[in-house]
């Protein structure tokens, strides 16, 4: 039996002791018992600490204290800063953190008058600045919320525009295991980056900024400074205009003063020390234990050293303890921000942060602290941490006098990707249900390229073709000998749209591309000088914005559906499922590398593995590798070509958009029961495979892993055959259900055969 035990210790710099020790009933981010835990004891005397800890070393050598049920008791016999530092977190709750934002301020709805418009684009598409004027944000005095041409917008952004005179923001945080496991990623990046010979600047690179670019540590902790200039360098390929004073003089009120970047610089030299000395203690042994140098290995048995050099440095006691400190200095941060309130959890962990003000000015600096990018400011932005920033208040659009009671719901950018069948993140698609408006945001100079095609296939594809309205962006941009006039331009754009609705028609039908093409041509919008303030949008940019809040009126609008309904043969449906788990199972084999068609890159296996650890504690998704969304694209677009033909009519339709419209109800339907069922078909039932596979280790490690991910996603979505066992059987008729049910909650029927 392990035995555990706790010791009294003390961060360099803070006079109080903290208790630390491994805890016999939390998991780490590998689901391994025994996380190592440090709780603040509230005293600066060291023999009160040392009675503490006595305390907690008894806790920790009887396993009959190891319940919660014991807690109670252990209220009586202990003191209460001991065993609220034992019991507090057993067992953590899932959070959801849109409810945690609906209690502090509601969402309004479309019975409240309100409209809400679901913003989706590429990164660097324009969407955050076209916010921007929709509720009159200021780029230079305001930067809110943030722009930028890498990945800005992380957080789920969501703006209530209200009259009056109040502002209130809540803020939501990711958590604790969430920002754990990133940054132990980030720590053995670094050490890589010492084991491959770098230099401390590239090494401090690899400890600030994550490779997913989501946790920029360096946004909190600060950027490294050492040997360069404190001044905004300038840019010999800046093609921008030289940037207001405004912007970065030193004595921004946001500014991080010089003493503190100062110290936050030592702060990330201590960090890069660190992770040398560890590198130095545990790594460099155990490659000469393997007979491994990094000059002369191969690729693979350099891949198959660093696989077992981050169990060794899980399994110390010096890579737990630098990663507790980075999130000890992250919480520290929290005590920073000089306004709002936090609700936290017991060990510390911000859940959220509320404020509210009549000030319109001082709310929007409070809320930068959540949402900025603003470089002065490193070392106090808690960007990273936020999951979503949702605010109310009158924040309306300064180009015209009308106060549109609008809800923009802004979030992460899509990737840029070659494949216009790649799948929508479910954190997106989700909330196609929930809202009034899709807009996609789209660059008018080179339109409609694969990510935002893949937006059309799964906005069509799911029924909710009626809701779609596309911004072009940079339509200034467009210019050209042929192209004269405004009419000339807009036709030059659509041009592109009917040309990438032809290439879709071949996956989604010919139905669904009709429906799309149609909705794009009554509303779509021509915009362009978004990056200007709002004074100096142009009157034609004007009149297109205000022609969308027209749209947006109208969606919330009664709308009377015709007496249509379609009358299926589920017969068909098995193919249609035969072909999604077929694509679907074959894009993952050459993802994995373990067979497929080709077509789709292999991954490597550091990012197989960053999935791995995610889905073992119940994250979906890492990057751009998302199965269960991948799961839900072949299934809604194989379901969706079915429901576009059904074998006759309850009622008749009068017109091909009565029948798109019936049909687009029942996709509507089956849509909505996808996300619960492949999620739980590919992580909640296939939990202890993605834990067997997490645990391999060793040579060979990585393409075991892959095969056995490999399989479990197949038990996970069977393909269909002559050969068809239990699971296959049940799949179908899962499927068939859902379905089924669809068809008849749209007033549908079922053919009986």
């Amino acid at each position: 039996m392990i035995k555990y035990t706790a010791t009294k210790t003390q961060n360099a710099g803070r006079p109080g002791w903290s208790v630390t020790f491994r805890h016999p009933m939390r998991r780490d981010t590998k689901r391994k018992t025994g996380l190592k835990v440090r709780r603040g004891l509230g005293t600066t005397s060291a023999d009160e600490a040392e009675t503490l800890v006595g305390q907690m070393n008894t806790l920790l050598s009887d396993p009959r204290w190891w319940s919660v049920a014991r807690k109670p008791e252990a209220l009586q016999t202990f003191d209460s800063r001991i065993v609220d530092a034992f019991y507090d977190d057993i067992e953590v709750a899932l959070v959801d953190n849109r409810a945690l934002r609906n209690d502090i301020i509601p969402l309004l709805a479309a019975s409240d008058g309100y409209t809400k418009v679901l913003f989706v684009g590429t990164t660097g598409a324009g969407k955050t600045s076209l916010v921007r004027h929709l509720i009159g944000s200021d780029p230079d005095e305001d930067r809110f919320p943030s722009t930028s041409t890498a990945k800005t917008t992380i957080a789920e952004t969501e703006v209530i525009l209200t009259p009056g005179t109040k502002y209130a923001a809540v803020v939501t945080f990711f958590t604790e295991q969430e920002l754990r496991i990133a940054i132990e990623e980030c720590v053995l990046n670094a050490c890589t980056a010492v084991l491959t010979n770098s230099p401390d600047e590239r090494v401090a690179d690899r400890f600030l900024n994550h490779a997913d670019q989501r946790y920029r540590l360096g946004y909190i902790l600060g950027n490294w400074r050492k040997n360069t200039a404190v001044e905004i360098p300038v840019d010999d390929w800046d093609f921008d205009p030289a940037p207001s004073t405004e912007a970065h003089v030193s004595t921004d009120e946001d500014a991080v003063p010089a003493a503190e970047a100062e110290r936050n610089q030592k702060g990330l030299e201590r960090y890069v020390s660190r992770v040398r000395e560890m590198v130095k203690s545990i790594a460099i042994p155990h490659l000469v234990t393997l007979g491994v140098e990094y000059d002369t290995a191969s690729p693979e048995d350099w891949d198959i050293a660093l696989d077992l050099l981050e169990g060794e440095f899980y399994d110390s006691n010096e890579f737990p303890d630098l990663v507790q400190d980075v999130i000890d200095d992250i919480q520290a941060r929290l005590d920073l921000v000089p306004g709002g309130k936090f609700e936290r959890t017991h060990s510390g962990w911000p859940q959220s942060w509320s404020f509210t003000s009549e000030d319109r000015g001082e709310f929007i600096r409070q809320v930068r602290w959540f949402s900025s990018n603003y470089a002065p400011s490193y070392g106090r932005l808690l960007t990273p941490l936020v999951d979503g920033v949702r605010v109310s208040g009158p924040l309306f659009p300064k180009f015209t006098s009308e106060q549109p009671r609008l809800i923009l719901l802004d979030g992460q950018g899509l990737g840029h990707t070659p494949d216009s069948t790649a799948s929508i993140a479910t954190s997106i698609t989700k909330r196609f249900a929930e809202v009034d408006v899709i807009l996609l945001v789209d660059n008018a100079e080179q339109p409609m390229q694969a990510s935002p095609l893949a937006v059309l296939s799964s906005v069509g594809t799911a029924g909710y073709h009626s809701k779609l309205a596309v911004a072009f962006t940079h339509f200034d941009q467009v210019k050209g000998d042929n192209l004269p006039t405004f009419v000339a331009k807009r036709d030059h754009v659509l041009a592109s749209v009917r040309n990438g609705l032809t290439s879709l028609r071949e996956v989604v039908g010919g139905g669904v591309s009709n429906s799309l093409g149609k909705s794009i041509e009554a509303n779509s919008y021509m915009l362009g000088a978004l990056h200007e303030k709002s004074a100096r949008l142009p009157g034609g940019v004007q009149k297109e914005l205000e022609r969308f809040f027209q749209q947006c009126r109208n969606a919330i609008a009664a709308v009377v559906k015709a007496d249509v309904a379609p009358r299926y043969n589920l017969v068909g449906l098995d193919f249609a499922i035969q072909a999604a788990t077929t694509r679907f199972a074959d894009r993952w084999a050459s993802k994995l590398g373990v067979g497929g068609r080709g077509g789709t890159q292999k991954e490597h296996w550091t990012r197989v593995k960053a999935l791995n650890r995610r889905v073992v504690v119940g994250i979906d998704h890492y990057s751009n590798l998302q199965p269960v969304a991948d799961l839900i694209r072949e299934l809604q677009t194989q379901v969706s070509r079915f429901l576009d033909s059904p074998s006759s009519w309850v009622r008749a339709p009068a017109s091909e958009d009565e029948a798109q419209e019936a049909l687009a109800d029942v996709r509507n339907r089956v849509f909505r029961t996808l996300h619960d069922f492949s999620r739980q078909r590919i992580v909640e039932e296939q939990i202890i495979a993605w834990q067997r596979a997490f645990d391999l280790a060793g040579r060979g490690s990585s393409q075991q892993r892959s095969e056995q991910i490999n399989l479990l996603l197949h038990h996970a979505a069977p393909v269909p055959g002559p050969d068809m066992s239990p699971i296959k059987i049940e799949f179908i008729k899962t499927i068939r259900t859902l379905v089924a049910d669809a068809v008849r909650d749209a007033h549908g029927e079922l053919e009986t055969i």
